[in-house]
């Protein structure tokens, strides 16, 4: 009744049309009252009483509920609803309500910030929209659809109320957070997996995987994309970029593109050229901030940035910018993965060469190129759909915020197809030659001496890009993932693919390059001797490092026969995360006589003493041999790198998790090493677990004492959540564990 015109509503009595909002007034000469002659019918003006954004549900149904009930988060493509009440029951066709949503500085509909869409009966296509209203007594049940390539961000939404040709009245309704929605088909980060989807936007906990290739180890990270002022820090970040301050209107209508709003956040985690998230520090002073190894998670860093007036945060490296990267992709809904690659190439010239210069002493030779080979590097692969590609090229795509080299004149990378890396299509956007090269570069190694490089000792067409790993889906394995990158090492398929992408990146109008002139040599000539450098026992940081070279005689075209004279030299040096080195800790010369059919087996003494104050906090050891065949002049290389295990803590939970309810943790630590571990601090930290961070400082602990902490947790959230524990001291910076933890709803006392 209440939803028919009001030309019908003369049939009624007086009492029922003042209840739906037509009143009685004296007007010579208007339309008389069937009941009340000498009144004429006039319609009350609908005015707006209150508004229900419905935050609850529809959080829920959006898939945001983790980032809280009270304010309205929702994500593009896909309805929500809203009550309005008013003073009245709504007549449609009578009254008529226009919607506005705004985003951004000085909106505009035609940059696509600003949307006016009226109240219809039915939803029109991928445009924004009112439809599918109930009218209820005075309140009104509306739906509002946000196409799904809509702009992201905060929105604010009124609402015009008019009459006829009449007067309008404009209210504000309230605000609202739009998102990137995966769950949707239209939009371009759709990912058509929900248990893809559980674990690249829902998950707020990970790992990062750090080392080397062959000791590779596990780092647990809190991303907490779901606490409360993360996605406000979020959109802080974008409207601290250079494209929002040199023109923000346009930088905002672009915030509707996978592919430019992914750009401008790998730009700005780093602060090399704006006042991004993070400072990079890869020396080994951090006196100034804190140690790249002391962060647990993103929020803290996120946290801090937005507190101290959008300040770089003091330090990261590659890890950390990944890590706080996928925090912020995740919250605004892309899905997103942390990627670790082992011996990762650091390519500035595009040659897809890495030269590695040693002298006659084994010693690594620092040098002024920047091409490096990095123990691990770690960087972001993003979900989403490329219509800027040709067909194909859908899927994962690396984005690297840690700043290397600029792009487009920003410190920025990515987004790169992995498709198109993995089939060396290096033209295509962005920054695909310098990611392919980070997999596929090869490797030479020179023997320098007189101030020139004398010798090949090694040209090695596959150790770069190893062990390519993320977290695995559903579980806290590692994945290896370095097929979706290159075909298989030594392939037809690898080496095709890498002649085609070197003669993409090569500069045709130079006649040669070394590295042309090296792929078109005849290689490296067999060797007289087969050397390898072994671990005679477990390498434990603190105790003395027992090593063995195992030499054995084989037939060459220079020597086929009898025996040969090698004479060794040994240095070891200290490893640093981005391939450079430290001077020498440690050297030894060795003097062998080979003959066929024998193996000699040399044992090597590397003293705790030599490297007790050397190393990085990485705690990685290269040892390498260089031994000269006497009457030859030619060379062999050895090499062998040493990683040292720091001491393990144990995470156990006495009892159920229960949201509000004091769960017990024990931490244990063992000190295993022959030194004590002074100023040892601790900090945990846990999305859902934890609100910020628990700090504990305990002092030292001595050579074979073991420590025992208890803690009392109450945790916030229901559902699976990760407690990550750190421990640090002046030896040791980088003591980690962690304990997944199900937190059940409260039971009832």
């Amino acid at each position: 009744m209440v939803a028919e015109r009001v030309n019908h509503v003369k049939i009624l009595d007086c009492e029922a049309m003042q209840a739906i909002g037509v009143h009685l007034q004296e007007h010579p000469g208007k339309s008389q009252c069937p009941h009340t002659p000498g009144m004429w019918l006039t319609v009350e003006a609908l005015e707006l009483r209150s508004v229900d954004l419905q935050s609850p549900r529809n959080n829920k149904e959006h898939h945001t509920q983790e980032m809280g009930l009270k304010r309205l988060i929702v994500r593009r493509g896909q309805p929500f609803g809203l009550q309005l009440h008013f003073n009245r029951p709504f007549h449609f066709g009578t009254d008529y309500l226009t919607f506005v949503a705004e985003t951004g500085p000085a909106s505009m509909e035609l940059l696509g910030t600003r949307a006016t869409f009226p109240l219809t009966q039915a939803r029109k296509g991928n445009v924004w929209s009112a439809f599918d209203f109930t009218v209820d007594t005075n309140s009104l049940l509306v739906s509002l659809f946000t196409p799904a390539n809509a702009v992201i961000g905060p929105y604010t939404l009124k609402i015009e109320i008019s009459q006829g040709q009449g007067h309008s009245v404009v209210h504000p309704l309230g605000t609202f957070i739009l998102l990137f929605n995966p769950w949707n088909a239209e939009d371009d980060v759709y990912l058509p997996s929900e248990i893809l989807l559980q674990e690249y936007i829902m998950m707020d906990y990970g790992f990062v995987y750090k080392g080397h290739e062959r000791f590779i180890t596990v780092w647990p990270w809190n991303y907490g994309q779901f606490e409360e002022d993360i996605i406000d820090i979020c959109f802080e970040i974008l409207n601290k970029s250079l494209y929002f301050l040199e023109n923000p209107s346009r930088d905002y209508s672009q915030q509707n593109d996978p592919v430019y709003f992914c750009r401008v956040v790998s730009a700005m985690i780093n602060s090399n050229d704006d006042s991004g998230v993070l400072q990079g520090n890869w020396g080994e002073d951090y006196s100034q901030g804190v140690s790249p190894l002391e962060w647990n998670g993103s929020v803290a860093i996120l946290q801090q940035w937005s507190a101290r007036g959008r300040q770089p945060v003091k330090y990261g490296q590659c890890w950390v910018f990944a890590a706080v990267m996928c925090t912020v992709m995740r919250c605004l809904g892309v899905p997103t993965r942390v990627v670790s690659n082992f011996r990762s190439a650091h390519n500035m010239d595009g040659n897809l060469t890495i030269d590695t210069y040693y002298d006659q002493n084994a010693e690594i030779l620092s040098t002024r190129k920047r091409d490096k080979i990095w123990n691990f590097h770690v960087w972001n692969e993003c979900w989403m759909i490329r219509k800027d590609l040709p067909p194909g090229y859908n899927g994962w795509h690396v984005l690297d915020p840690t700043p290397q080299q600029t792009s487009s004149g920003l410190f920025c990378c990515g987004p790169a197809s992995v498709k198109a890396i993995r089939e060396g299509e290096v033209h295509l956007p962005y920054d695909t030659p310098f990611a392919y090269a980070k997999v596929n570069a090869d490797e030479v190694i020179w023997l320098f001496g007189d101030g020139q490089a004398q010798e090949i000792l090694v040209h090695n067409t596959s150790s770069i890009g190893k062990e390519i790993s993320t977290k695995m889906v559903g579980s806290d394995q590692r994945q290896n993932i370095t097929s979706s990158y290159k075909y298989p090492e030594g392939s037809p398929e690898e080496r095709s693919v890498f002649m085609k992408a070197s003669r993409k990146m090569l500069d045709p109008r130079r006649a040669s390059s070394p590295f042309l002139d090296l792929l078109g040599s005849r290689g490296s000539e067999a060797q007289p001797a087969q050397l390898q450098l072994h671990l005679a026992r477990t390498p434990e940081w603190g105790q003395d490092l027992m090593l063995r070279l195992r030499a054995r005689r084989v037939p060459d075209r220079v020597h086929p026969q009898g025996p040969i004279r090698l004479v060794v030299h040994f240095s070891a040096q200290a490893l640093l995360h981005q391939g450079d080195t430290r001077e020498p800790l440690w050297r030894q010369i060795v003097h062998l006589n080979l003959d066929f059919g024998k193996e000699i087996q040399w044992p090597l003494l590397l003293p705790y003493n030599n490297y007790r104050n050397k190393l990085t906090d990485e705690k990685l050891i290269r040892v390498s041999g260089i031994a000269k065949v006497e009457n030859t002049g030619r060379s062999m290389l050895v090499l062998k790198d040493i990683s040292l295990e720091p001491p393990h803590l144990s995470i156990e939970v006495s009892k159920r998790a229960e949201v509000g309810k004091a769960l017990r943790v024990h931490i244990t630590l063992t000190n295993t090493l022959m030194v004590a571990l002074s100023n040892c601090t601790m900090v945990l930290e846990g999305s859902g677990l934890i609100d910020g961070q628990i700090p504990k400082n305990f002092g030292t602990l001595a050579p074979g004492h073991t420590i025992q902490i208890q803690v009392d947790l109450y945790p916030n959230k229901t559902g699976p959540h990760q407690l990550q524990v750190l421990i640090s001291s002046n030896e040791i910076k980088e003591i980690k564990g962690y304990k997944d933890i199900f937190v059940a709803a409260s039971r009832a006392s």
